[in-house]
């Protein structure tokens, strides 16, 4: 005997068709023993543990079957799987020795597998063929009914790309007992690796048994079913035929008629009535992604509720297919979108989390806002155990703006709120900026009314955001008034500092600084508000550039009195160009500590008087100056410099 997992083979068949250890299940008119479903897995059973190269794996405790899981995994092997879930199946699968470990380790990581997950997890281990054995000899003990043809095919192609021919003809047969075709994918990258590994034999033996298989008969099935409307001589020459219906074959017809639904699914009944397939998840799948279209939902819908009371679910591709669909741009079908994630939603394979988002993106862009419809995507989401992320209302605030309704996100957050989320502090003041740049005054108050009935305190956070939205927006009766609100409310502190230097660039920016300068003045010197040393250089430079010389003294004095350095070059740079003598004066006493500055910026007052060619208003400053300023050295040297001459010179120093 070739192989001494043989014996045990007859074992295992003995015990597996005895009453008194498995019952029997109703099983497709084409397949003819359960025996041959665990070939493979005895082949293979050793890896589990080294010590136990002859023991068929039979364990005493399988998982649950009917325990949902959390991950969404993609069922077709095209699409690149990117669930972290694998991982941490490989490792388990790559690390526990025997079945004591392994069953530990899934419960740890809370394993479930579903017939998507089995194909998706070997699909990701391809490059690890002994790991994907484990996986699969693992389900097929413990969970066999998880194993459908799309889990064959993709271990197939494990094998098969591998290099580990024996083994890849011997599930073949055993997928060809239970009535499962090669997929066309599965066939084209097997034969390749065949043809460059040099096995010519295998690559004919493979080409042969696919052309004879289920294209061929596909091919002539649906080339009957086109021809003409269905009738008895339809069924008639579909059964002189003499083709063996299996799922893979079934699935291809039925995707073959995609142009014909109602034929499609014509097809689909009959072959089940006429007792020549009984159909899987699979094949009800495979017509449900062609009903899925607008001029089929009423049959779509009726063929989705009779899955689920058999007790299939709805595949991902098929989720995706139809969710696609149901949101082309021209004739979307909101409704039935959300009727179909809902209904998705409460099974096992559950959507894509952005699923989630897209639809309330779609919801808030539709020709009127739905707001039932979006509550209710909330809730499917949140009661599946999600919770509510900043990302996802980030995103639907986006799609409100992006139509103008962003005066609708009261709503839409106070939904958001009522299905758990918690906005953090940033996102307070996103949707508050906003709201302020906007200029939605009511909104914007609502919104904080909103922050407040719920008992989050909105902070200095969102009430700057605010202000600063008006600003940018040019609302600055808004913005004051805002302001105000946030002191009454919040009491000074540092933060408003930043606020109110926002609302002075705004003023400034408007030519304004003259209003701004007296509330600043009121601000400062009745409620302690201590502006930023830049607000007072920005609105002294604005008043100086108005001519508001008085205005500027004034917040000079404001800002000496706040501890801050004096602002000197734009007062020296006003007054050379515009001031008098008693300007300059006027200047260097409010800015000094005590009752002048020092001599240096005297010297700078005076150079810039005569670097803008003012002599005369030079000579006038100097004569209302101090005398020790008068007849200090370096003043006397900067007149005779600038061509005074040393009569002028004498003169001065006799004046």
């Amino acid at each position: 005997m070739r192989h001494p997992w043989q014996r045990l083979l007859r074992l295992r068949s003995h015990l597996r068709s005895s009453p008194h250890v498995l019952s029997q299940s109703s099983s497709y008119s084409q397949v003819n023993s359960q025996s041959n479903l665990h070939s493979f897995s005895l082949f293979h059973t050793h890896t589990l543990h080294p010590k136990l190269p002859t023991l068929p794996p039979i364990f005493n405790h399988p998982l649950n079957p009917r325990n949902p899981i959390s991950r969404l995994l993609s069922s077709e092997p095209e699409i690149e799987s990117k669930d972290s879930g694998h991982g941490v199946i490989a490792e388990i699968f790559s690390k526990a020795r025997d079945e004591i470990d392994v069953r530990k380790e899934l419960e740890l990581n809370n394993v479930e597998f579903t017939r998507d997950m089995v194909s998706s997890v070997l699909k990701s281990l391809e490059s690890s063929p002994d790991v994907a054995r484990r996986v699969f000899d693992w389900v097929l003990v413990n969970e066999g009914e998880r194993l459908g043809s799309k889990s064959y095919n993709q271990m197939l192609c494990v094998l098969g790309v591998n290099g580990a021919v024996e083994e890849f003809w011997e599930i073949f047969s055993v997928m060809k007992k239970k009535g499962y075709g090669v997929s066309r994918w599965v066939h084209d990258r097997v034969l390749k690796k065949f043809v460059e590994d040099g096995l010519d034999s295998d690559a004919e033996k493979f080409r042969n048994v696919f052309a004879s298989g289920s294209v061929d008969a596909c091919q002539r099935v649906c080339k009957i079913v086109r021809e003409g409307v269905w009738s008895d001589d339809v069924e008639r020459q579909i059964r002189e035929l003499n083709v063996v219906f299996t799922g893979c074959l079934v699935k291809m017809v039925v995707e073959n008629l995609k142009s014909e639904p109602t034929k499609a699914l014509i097809f689909f009944r009959w072959v089940e009535e006429a007792g020549l397939f009984k159909h899987d998840q699979e094949t009800y799948n495979a017509v449900a992604r062609v009903l899925g279209r607008k001029d089929c939902l009423d049959r779509f819908w009726k063929l989705v509720g009779e899955m689920r009371s058999k007790g299939y679910e709805v595949e991902s591709k098929t989720y995706d297919k139809g969710f696609a669909r149901f949101m082309q741009k021209r004739k979307a079908l909101i409704e039935d979108a959300v009727d179909f994630y809902e209904f998705a939603m409460a099974g096992t394979n559950k959507p894509k989390r952005n699923c989630c988002t897209f639809l309330l993106k779609k919801i808030v862009v539709g020709k009127e806002l739905d707001m039932g419809l979006f509550s209710r995507v909330v809730r499917i989401y949140t009661e599946s155990g999600n919770a509510l992320t900043e990302s996802m209302l980030d995103a639907v605030l986006k799609s409100l703006n992006s139509v103008g309704r962003l005066g609708e996100c009261n709503k839409v957050f106070k939904v958001m709120e009522e299905g758990g989320f918690v906005a953090s502090g940033s996102l307070k003041g996103k949707i508050a900026f906003m709201l302020g740049r906007a200029g939605k005054e009511d909104d914007a108050n609502d919104f904080i009314n909103i922050l407040l009935e719920a008992g989050s305190d909105p902070g200095y956070k969102a009430w700057s955001s605010l202000i600063v939205g008006y600003c940018v927006a040019g609302h600055l009766e808004k913005a004051l008034d805002c302001f105000q609100k946030m002191i009454k409310r919040e009491g000074v502190a540092s933060a408003a500092s930043g606020c109110f230097d926002s609302i002075v660039n705004a003023y400034c920016k408007k030519s304004r600084a003259t209003d701004v300068c007296r509330f600043l003045s009121d601000w400062v010197s009745r409620r302690q508000l201590k502006p930023w040393q830049t607000t007072y250089r920005l609105l002294i430079s604005k008043l100086l550039s108005q001519g508001e010389f008085a205005d500027a003294l004034h917040i000079l004095g404001l800002m000496k009195n706040d501890g801050f350095p004096p602002c000197i070059y734009p007062f020296i740079k006003h007054v050379s160009k515009h001031g008098t003598g008693d300007d300059a004066i006027a200047f260097l006493k409010t800015m000094a500590s005590k009752t002048f500055p020092s001599t240096v910026v005297f010297l700078r007052v005076f150079e810039a008087y005569f670097k803008a060619g003012r002599h005369s208003e030079a000579q006038d400053f100097l004569s209302r100056c101090p005398g020790y300023i008068r007849n200090h050295a370096d003043v006397l040297n900067l007149f005779c410099l600038n061509k005074f001459g040393e009569g002028a010179a004498t003169n001065i120093v006799a004046a």
